[in-house]
């Protein structure tokens, strides 16, 4: 029976952010204007480190970051948006499965690539006389290359257990779109086998990384503090800041996500913290990476001259 019900299946309902009729069009238009500074501001980011001034590896993996930002978002929002003001709020077995897999790809490959941009923030900073052979251009998109596919590894096997689940009970998914702890709680068999697989998951896709960013940013600071000019300091100390803060943000709203999957009570938590990863962070990484940054702003201040004078 719970195998019949499971191929039946065609179709998962959408709760949506809030069941408030009243707050929903305020939803739309505050997660509109989120998602538009998302892609105005990836999408500068992307044209500005295309300029061949910024042809280095920090701007190389700042422009990824900006594609997966936007990805990210678009995976979830677009969606979310319509549901928003619809009374449909269905999507597709298919559908679902296709959500979930992007979201988990293309989170698990920004958290490699967060730890690649560690590393060479590290090698910059303490190994500046090494830097040039060690991130050579052939290394830059090796390690882009290996963060997508270990990306693409994760979410192959993730999407892969969630739907051999049966989804035997109601399939209303309390969530705003396709994720593994909703689908999880919708599930009538024995999950604690997969439970414990995605611990698992969670500590090498998102604890190995940050141990490996925080290991960076340690040495990074134990260099910093060797150096002279207290205005230096300043300026690195306020930049590692910034990072760490976004990485610790991204950090407690995956584990708290993913360690107790079936933890329904918290799904309202869960939700939220599932809007600042998704919806949140793409929008916050352009200003903390990249156009606090005098070089990247010097090039789009010297673009938008040029489009002014045309």
């Amino acid at each position: 029976q719970d195998a019949g019900n499971h191929t039946l299946l065609r179709e998962f309902i959408l709760s949506g952010l809030s069941s408030r009729p009243e707050l929903q069009h305020l939803l739309f238009f505050t997660i509109c204007f989120i998602y538009s500074m998302t892609l105005i501001g990836n999408l500068l980011i992307c044209m500005a480190t295309a300029h061949p001034t910024l042809h280095t590896p920090m701007y190389f993996f700042l422009r990824v970051l900006s594609v997966l930002d936007i990805s990210t978002a678009s995976v979830v929002v677009p969606k979310m948006l319509v549901n928003t003001l619809s009374e449909d709020r269905s999507i597709s077995y298919l559908g679902c499965v296709t959500q979930l897999y992007c979201v988990v790809c293309l989170a698990s490959t920004e958290w490699y690539l967060l730890a690649a941009m560690a590393y060479d923030r590290y090698v910059a900073v303490c190994r500046p006389l090494r830097y040039p052979a060690v991130m050579s251009t052939r290394a830059c998109l090796s390690m882009a290359l290996l963060s997508c596919c270990s990306g693409q590894v994760v979410s192959v096997v993730q999407t892969a257990w969630v739907f051999t689940l049966p989804f035997c009970g109601p399939r209303s998914i309390n969530y705003f779109f396709c994720d593994i702890p909703p689908l999880v709680l919708l599930s009538c068999a024995d999950t604690s086998r997969y439970e414990r697989q995605l611990i698992s998951a969670t500590v090498l896709v998102i604890f190995t990384p940050f141990c490996l960013i925080l290991l960076s940013y340690t040495c990074i600071i134990s260099s910093i503090l060797r150096i002279s000019s207290a205005e230096s300091r300043h300026k690195t100390f306020s930049t590692c800041s910034s990072h760490l803060t976004v990485v610790t943000l991204y950090c407690a709203s995956g584990t708290l996500i993913y360690l107790q999957p079936k933890s329904s009570n918290s799904q309202e938590a869960k939700k939220v913290l599932a809007l600042i990863y998704t919806t949140v962070i793409p929008t916050l990484n352009p200003l903390i990476y990249s156009l606090r940054n005098k070089e990247v702003k010097e090039v789009l201040i010297r673009g938008m001259a040029v489009l002014m004078r045309k």
